[in-house]
């Protein structure tokens, strides 16, 4: 499987890197390192000049946000630096990605899947076209390609669109401004077992007036192989450019026109066909002014398309077995956003906007597809108002609250069914600062409109396009800490849900139903330099859930979670280990679930250890490499979808995870 990235292939891109480290290498030979070109870097004398090489992320941190927790998407991490928008999560506590190849895994959080966890690129809505959810949101990220990365735990934010009952995970590019002419080059290039092939080139130029950005990905492996050597039907191929042209005639004045263009192919192990197009092309026109008085601090404009048109066979990527069956969804959604931050008081900051976002969705499933039209099977539609404040009671207490209302219409257009709802969503938090640390207590609530894939895609039958909203009462608190060599972060959590959407598809008549649904628990992690170039990590994460409906668990909830690591790291030089332990999870419902996947039966526990390194070859080249999974340990997620039968593979219960993975990154900057 070659699917050639349109700008660069794959041998290109790999000599385009090495003409961007050489200049560098030869530069840093002769002279010192220039500043930092862009206006945003401030100069740092050499007693507080901080290591040139960071140490590889094996678990995330939190931000000053004491319900955030961020990922930095260009660092080496482990496992493998990832190549999607579900594996840049994994290192987050409480994370988990439901595996169905190599690539396109779903992420959940405190096992919760689907559209109860956002994805937002840029601000941006984003949804697949696969009724079986071959293509989740993420299946549509290219990591390397943003900045920023950041999970907002919980129904504690009403900015960031509707539903988000577990979450929202923000995908972003940080603001540039040039205070002269200059330019910056970022390079990448990863190569691993399994014939792991990645390039990543990012280029920013610009000026007082304006500036240009561009981007270009690519990604590519073959099969992987699992503990026991045995191959998994997983290659992928897929390429990404993204470019964005900003106007700023003024400090506080931006104007902003972005676009990206992808596409790529999978092997899927886990059903009787392969993804071969995952074509998407976006545009984005995003208007901000700050500073415009006293009272009014910004307004935030912004309006995009995105659209997805979807392949999946049984016949290109695999061998047939049987007749040739094709399908081709779409989806086209255009949205927008507009919000105003407002200073009333100076102990007083307040957002007030609107959101909208409108969804088409086709599907045409016939060998000769290409020839026919499209169908359009359904369409969503949603219209939001909203506000958010932050009341300061004094300099080390504040209150944050929030409320909005959505406007929601769906049609299954084939059955010429409609419905309508308004649903609110709100949530109140105070929090206070003791020294370094910040304590939290919110209680948020929301209602979230059943998806497409709840009520129409996989073929659902026109008794559960009913299905009633989802409604989630959720309690949050916890404390994070940095005092000096120590930070720690410790989240807690329960929620009550009224009329929880189940997928149990043993029902065909009614594979969507309501029932009563508890969960709690929380994620810990610390983080502590104990010595001089010495770092010791450790987190924790625990989710249970009762089905209160039918007297049972609540199905794909992961098992207990631990991880320890142990990091060191110089000006030059830096090495660490993570030991991750999962154990086994017997509270099960065998045969319901969400969207994505149901419960198999009981797992087992498991023991994972890795190892990485890094090396500051020159000022604009670092080097970093790793081996996860160094004892070939032989397991599979317990969320992890089931194994379909393929041709010349093995057919497994679950899909287990690669074994003993060898990988290498360079990044180069100049």
């Amino acid at each position: 499987m070659n699917l050639s990235y349109p700008f660069f292939p794959s041998s290109q891109s790999r000599l385009l890197l090495v003409l961007l480290a050489t200049p560098g290498a030869l530069l840093a030979q002769t002279v010192p390192p220039p500043p930092p070109a862009s206006a945003l870097s401030a100069p740092a004398t050499a007693a507080d000049a901080p290591i040139l090489l960071p140490t590889v992320e094996v678990i995330a941190t939190a931000e000053k946000n004491p319900l955030d927790v961020s990922v930095d998407p260009k660092a080496p991490a482990q496992p493998i630096p990832a190549h999607d928008g579900a594996d840049a999560l994994k290192t987050i506590p409480g994370v988990s990605v439901i595996r169905k190849g190599g690539i396109d895994g779903d992420p959940t959080f405190r096992g919760m899947a689907g559209s109860r966890l956002g994805v937002l690129l840029d601000g941006q809505t984003i949804l697949g076209g696969c009724g079986s959810r071959m293509d989740p949101p993420t299946a549509y990220v290219f990591p390397a390609a943003y900045d920023k990365v950041t999970l907002r735990k919980g129904p504690q934010t009403v900015l960031a669109g509707p539903g988000n009952s577990a979450g929202v995970v923000l995908f972003e590019h940080s603001p540039r401004t040039f205070c002269h002419p200059t330019a910056d080059v970022h390079g990448a290039l990863t190569l691993g077992s399994f014939g792991r092939n990645d390039q990543a080139v990012d280029l920013a130029a610009g000026a007082p007036l304006g500036y240009l950005t561009t981007s270009a990905n690519r990604s590519e492996s073959a099969d992987y192989e699992d503990g026991q050597g045995r191959s998994v039907h997983s290659a992928y191929s897929r390429w990404s450019t993204q470019a964005a042209l900003g106007w700023t005639p003024t400090e506080n004045t931006l104007v902003e026109l972005s676009g990206a263009r992808s596409d790529g192919e999978a092997a899927y192990a886990d059903r009787p066909m392969d993804g071969v197009k995952f074509d998407r092309d976006n545009l984005a026109l995003r208007f901000c002014q700050k500073a415009i008085s006293d009272t009014v601090q910004a307004i935030d404009a912004q309006l995009y398309y995105n659209y997805v048109d979807h392949v999946m066979d049984n016949f290109s990527l695999r061998p047939i077995t049987g007749p040739a069956a094709v399908s081709n969804p779409d989806r086209k959604t255009v949205g927008g956003k507009l919000s105003a931050t407002l200073t009333p008081t100076d102990s007083l900051e307040t957002t007030l906007g609107a959101d909208f976002q409108s969804n088409d969705h086709t599907l045409r499933s016939t060998p000769n597809f290409a020839n026919l039209p499209r169908v359009k099977d359904s369409a969503f539609d949603q219209v939001g108002l909203f506000g958010e404040a932050t009341q300061h009671l004094d300099t080390k207490n504040r209150l944050i609250g929030g409320a909005r209302l959505d406007a929601w219409e769906a049609e299954k257009t084939v059955a010429r069914l409609h419905r309508d709802d308004t649903l609110p969503s709100g949530f109140a938090r105070y929090e206070r600062d003791f020294g370094t640390s910040t304590a939290y207590l919110g209680l948020g609530h929301t209602e979230r409109f059943p998806d497409y894939w709840e009520i129409i895609g996989a073929g659902k039958p026109n008794a559960v396009f009913g299905t009633e909203a989802e409604k989630t009462t959720q309690l949050d608190t916890g404390v994070i800490t940095s005092h000096g060599p120590l930070k720690t972060s410790l989240s807690l959590f329960a929620s009550t849900v009224e009329d929880f959407i189940l997928i149990q598809p043993a029902l065909a008549a009614t594979p969507t139903r309501n029932v009563a649904a508890r969960t709690y628990g929380g994620e810990a992690s610390v983080e502590y330099a104990f010595a001089s170039g010495w770092t010791a990590t450790t987190s924790l994460a625990y989710v249970r859930g009762t089905n209160e409906t039918d007297d049972r668990p609540l199905a794909q909830m992961p098992p207990l979670e631990g991880r320890l690591g142990l990091n060191y790291a110089t000006k030059t030089w830096t090495a660490g280990g993570l030991l991750r332990l999962v154990a086994e999870q017997n509270r099960v419902a065998v045969g319901q679930g969400n969207i994505v996947g149901q419960d198999l039966g009981s797992t087992p526990g498991f023991v994972v250890f890795s190892l990485n390194g890094g090396y500051q070859l020159t000022a604009y080249a670092k080097l970093s490499v790793g081996v996860d999974n160094l004892l070939d340990a032989t397991y599979a997620e317990h969320i992890s979808r089931g194994g379909a039968a393929v041709a010349g593979y093995t057919t497994s219960t679950r899909i287990n995870e690669p074994g003993a993975t060898y990988w290498l990154k360079l990044d180069l900057s100049y």
